[in-house]
This record gives structure tokens, C-alpha cells and sequence, in this order.
């Protein structure tokens, strides 16, 4: 981002704050929808995200690090979505393949690993969704989601560490639901 243009946007200029929100607005909604799964709640936490940085921009010391502070704002704000917002609840029975008819084809199984790994996610915690999203979708190291969250670079590996184990857990689970569907 253009210093000259981010300067002018930090003392209010309205133009220069729209190069800003148009620069960055696509990155942020993707990662805010990676984390919240909701469309609605992603465009909800973006807009909060962008509210507060029109409002705190002013006070943005380091202009390099626009980046990370949009989205440590951004993970805060979907924090609180999570928080605001009742847990999904996932209410579709599961049913084994065998239940499905003839034989699934490949880009039906990927769908269905898809939401297999979905419903997985949809039961993690914002911070563990947070660090996962940073981590495996934006391609951020331990080190840097620790700068963007400010958390210890300790913290952030545990959190990943817990968040597959979770993952797992919870894809294992469904599975024992579907072998149980079997035998029924």
C-alpha cells in the first residue's frame, strides 16, 4: 500500500480510506469467512474490522504493519461474532455410504470428505479456527501469527497442535456414528 496514500487515509481523507478498503476488503472477508463458515457473519465481522480501523487508523504507528493490525482487528472482530452467535449445530443425521445406493463417484466422495471436514471445523473454537486459517490458508509461520494475534509463538503452536487433534477427534467421532448406522 502507497504510503502517501495511507497517511492521507489515517487524517481522514474518505478516498484514501476507500484504496484501502478496496485493497485489502476481498482478503479480509475471505479469511473472516475461512474462520466464521457464515457469509452474513463474515461480512458482519469485515465491516466492524473496517469500522474500527477508520476510526483507530490515526493511531497506526508503523505503516508497513497495516497488513497484520487489519487483521488482528479482523480475528477480534470475528471473535466476537463467534461469541455473539450461537454455536452451529449440526442438524443433519449422518448416514452410512452403504445407505446411499450404488457406488459414490469420486467428486461426490470429495464432497463428502469436504463436509466431513467442515462439520470438524465448525466445532473448534474462534482462536483455534483463527490460527488454523493463518496458518494453513494465508501460509503465515508461528512466529507471524504470533505478531498479528499477539500471542507467544508457544501459544500459537499449541493452539494449531489442539486444533488438529480437535479435527481428528472430531472426524473420528462422525465416523463411529457412521459405523454405528452400520451395525443398526
Amino acid at each position: 500500500m502507497d504510503d502517501e496514500v495511507l497517511n492521507r487515509a489515517k487524517w481522514g481523507d474518505r478516498e484514501a480510506f476507500t484504496t484501502l478498503v478496496l485493497t485489502f476488503g476481498d482478503r479480509l472477508y475471505s479469511v473472516a469467512y475461512r474462520i466464521l463458515r457464515d457469509s452474513s457473519r463474515a461480512e458482519d465481522a469485515v465491516q466492524q474490522t473496517l469500522l474500527i480501523a477508520w476510526r483507530e487508523l490515526r493511531h497506526l504507528r508503523d505503516n508497513d504493519r497495516i497488513e497484520a493490525w487489519l487483521y488482528r482487528l479482523l480475528v477480534n472482530a470475528c471473535y466476537a461474532e463467534v461469541r455473539h452467535t450461537k454455536r452451529w449445530q449440526p442438524g443433519l443425521r449422518l448416514i452410512a455410504d452403504t445407505d446411499v445406493g450404488p457406488q459414490i463417484e469420486d467428486s461426490h466422495m470429495s464432497v463428502a470428505l469436504r463436509d466431513e471436514l467442515e462439520r470438524a471445523f465448525r466445532r473448534l473454537s474462534g482462536e483455534q479456527r483463527a490460527v488454523l486459517v493463518m496458518h494453513h490458508y494465508l501460509g503465515l509461520s508461528g512466529a507471524e501469527i504470533g505478531q498479528v494475534l499477539g500471542l507467544s509463538p508457544g501459544t500459537v503452536r499449541s493452539r494449531l497442535h489442539y486444533a488438529r487433534q480437535q479435527m481428528r477427534a472430531a472426524i473420528e467421532a462422525d465416523s463411529r456414528v457412521l459405523a454405528a448406522g452400520d451395525l443398526a
